[in-house]
């Protein structure tokens, strides 16, 4: 079978996790390109960093040809798959009218699918680079920003999704963009916000060689350091998710939070066991959270 690098729902980096770096393709290229350009990110000011988002994602695409992102538009099948799965847990949050704005939406599949069952739909991102030649429904907008201020008015939207997204943001601007999501948000609306936990990272391409997230995750967080964050914007409640086999069920947030302390002292042996095996790993390898206006 041949090692190779294909991105799944969560986890773009772990389909191959026992093979040796060096024999997957490009891999140790990747990693360097990805990592310097993430250490610009890192010792940026915010004033730069209105255009260097935009800038450093389009030269990791132009050096990175074989990046999941890029590649996992050329298998359709596995590519709706994924769609499927996350069209499949975000229905329960849409109705017919609705004002639906993703955040990171990467090639917009999903978006233009969601956009096909709401009133209105936006996609929001800082490059285009990933949508070229996109089949967009006439109520499908694509809004290119600076990657933290969400530029629509007030009170507007009534579900708000990021899959994988706030753990590419700047640590210092990772509230910001939250609290920009919050204002577009209508009373009584909903983010979704999916992110890999921090306690089984790293998650980027830095899994395969480093014990801390050194690529363009520039900060993973943990279910109680994200249910912070959104409480801190100004959400009112945040509800917690898992899911099992394509399907997402309701949590118990007590029961995320204790798991997580529990991992987080037990020391990084037996938190890898711990999190590797059923019932654990599927509470614990995602942030899956419901954050409501």
């Amino acid at each position: 079978m041949e090692k190779t690098l294909a991105a799944n729902s969560f986890e773009v980096f772990r389909k191959v996790p026992d093979v040796p770096p060096e024999e997957l393709p490009g891999i140790v290229d990747h990693y360097r390109v990805e990592r310097d350009l993430a250490a610009r990110l890192r010792n940026s000011t915010r004033r730069e960093r209105a255009t260097l988002y935009a800038s450093v994602y389009n030269e990791l695409f132009r050096r990175v040809p074989t990046h999941p992102q890029l590649t996992v538009k050329e298998d359709p099948e596995e590519r709706q798959a994924i769609v499927g799965r996350q069209l499949r847990f975000l229905s329960r949050f849409l109705k017919q009218d609705s004002v639906y704005l993703e955040i990171g939406p990467g090639d917009c599949a999903l978006t233009a699918r969601v956009a096909r069952r709401v009133g209105q739909a936006y996609g929001y991102d800082v490059t285009a680079e990933l949508t070229e030649g996109l089949d967009r429904p006439d109520n499908l907008e694509i809004i290119i920003g600076d990657g933290v201020n969400i530029p629509l008015d007030p009170d507007g939207v009534d579900v708000a999704f990021s899959n994988q997204l706030i753990e590419h943001l700047h640590p210092e601007d990772a509230l910001d963009q939250v609290r920009s999501i919050f204002r577009a948000l209508k009373t009584g609306g909903v983010y979704v916000c999916l992110t890999p936990n921090r306690l089984t990272g790293p998650h980027d391409v830095s899994y395969y060689f480093d014990t801390e997230a050194t690529g363009f995750h520039l900060r993973e967080y943990t279910h109680a350091e994200l249910k912070a964050l959104f409480l801190g914007a100004g959400f009112r409640r945040v509800s917690s998710y898992v899911e099992g086999k394509g399907y997402y069920f309701r949590c118990p947030v007590g029961v995320k939070l204790l798991l997580e302390h529990l991992a987080w002292h037990i020391g990084p042996r037996l938190r890898e066991a711990m999190v590797t095996h059923r019932p654990a790993r599927p509470l614990l390898n995602m942030v899956i959270v419901v954050a409501r206006k």
